[in-house]
């Protein structure tokens, strides 16, 4: 797959699917990156499991933290990951050594790892990299817009609202 640029139907279609999600590298720092992603992807009704070993039998934005991937207590349907990208190979370890695998990994901005990528879909795990999950749902939802940000997504239909404050759902096209 080429990696440098996905379609919208491919994120969207992941985004859809997905219902329950792994973030490595998640904070409970509220000023990081990653607080934010594991606190938007809750607000929009996805189950969410913080994996950060320094916080590990605590909380991150209401939800209990475990030290390793090994450790969550269900199967996850994607795997998103908060750490530079000399460690993907490890945590592509991890993610292989699961059971049963989940169907995406998404490494955030500026996380990138082809060899990795490689092995993850020769176990047919779809992958993304080098892309943030809450701002391609924002995108691809129009809520971006709300703060003029271009979307690259134009339409005259009025959103469709999901359950939640100011949840639009995800179309595929």
């Amino acid at each position: 797959m080429n990696h440098d640029k996905y379609d919208d139907a491919y994120i969207s279609s992941i985004l859809n699917t997905v219902k329950t999600v792994a973030i490595v590298g998640a904070s409970a720092n509220e000023v990081r990156p990653s607080f934010f992603v594991t606190k938007y992807l809750i607000d929009k009704g996805y189950t969410v499991f913080p994996v950060n070993p320094g916080q590990a039998g605590g909380e991150i934005a209401g939800r209990p933290v475990v030290a390793r991937l090994a450790d969550l207590p269900e199967p996850v349907d994607m795997v998103d990951i908060f750490r530079p990208s000399a460690a993907i190979p490890g945590v592509t370890d991890e993610i292989l050594a699961m059971d049963p695998l989940p169907g995406v990994v998404w490494m955030q901005l500026t996380v990138r790892d082809d060899a990795s990528a490689v092995r993850l879909e020769e176990k047919g795990i779809r992958v993304v990299m080098d892309r943030c999950p809450k701002i391609e749902y924002a995108r691809l939802s129009r809520e971006i817009g709300w703060n003029g940000v271009n979307s690259r997504v134009i339409s005259s239909k009025k959103p469709i609202m999901r359950k939640g404050f100011q949840s639009f759902g995800i179309r595929q096209r």
